[in-house]
């Protein structure tokens, strides 16, 4: 998921549809950049390309990059519901612009809603390691077989193929 390589490759109207996004909170374009390739970095060491695969690791991606915006947003705004509301916005728009299919993104919205609900639990913990307890998730992982199975794991993160 290289940033400059992804925006390259959009449509205007999917250049247009995140320039109205970014211009309603100017302020949180260069904190989601930075925290997007903060959470791909983390990935990338643990995990090489393994987690850009339909795999648990991938879970762990979703579930990381949302925590991380919420985390850095909450450092902006100073409040939970607006943090997560941000993360919402962007990562969802992200699933709708992906070329994934209806199952991958289901699995992928799944697993960013997984990461906000873990920032609004463990927002108050001042020494929390964030990369641990998402490690753990990523062990509690569920294989999911249909879309709507997904519906029924709600805390638990969720992957579509097993990990090689």
């Amino acid at each position: 998921m290289a940033i400059w390589g992804r925006l390259v490759n959009m449509s205007p109207r999917e250049v247009f549809r995140l320039f109205k996004v970014f211009i309603k909170q100017p302020r949180f374009i260069i904190p989601t950049i930075e925290t997007t390739r903060q959470c791909i970095n983390i990935c990338d060491e643990l995990f090489e390309d393994d987690h850009h695969k339909n795999n648990p690791t991938n879970a762990f991606r979703h579930a990381l990059w949302n925590y991380l915006l919420c985390e850095n947003y909450f450092d902006i705004c100073n409040s939970v519901a607006k943090s997560v509301e941000w993360s919402k916005k962007i990562t969802d728009l992200h699933e709708e612009l992906a070329p994934n299919s209806r199952f991958e993104k289901t699995m992928d919205l799944h697993n960013n809603l997984m990461g906000r609900k873990l920032f609004e639990k463990f927002h108050l913990e001042k020494n929390l390691d964030v990369i641990k307890l998402l490690q753990e998730e990523m062990r509690k992982a569920v294989l999911v077989n249909k879309t709507e199975e997904i519906s029924t794991r709600q805390n638990h993160l969720v992957y579509i193929e097993e990990r090689k």
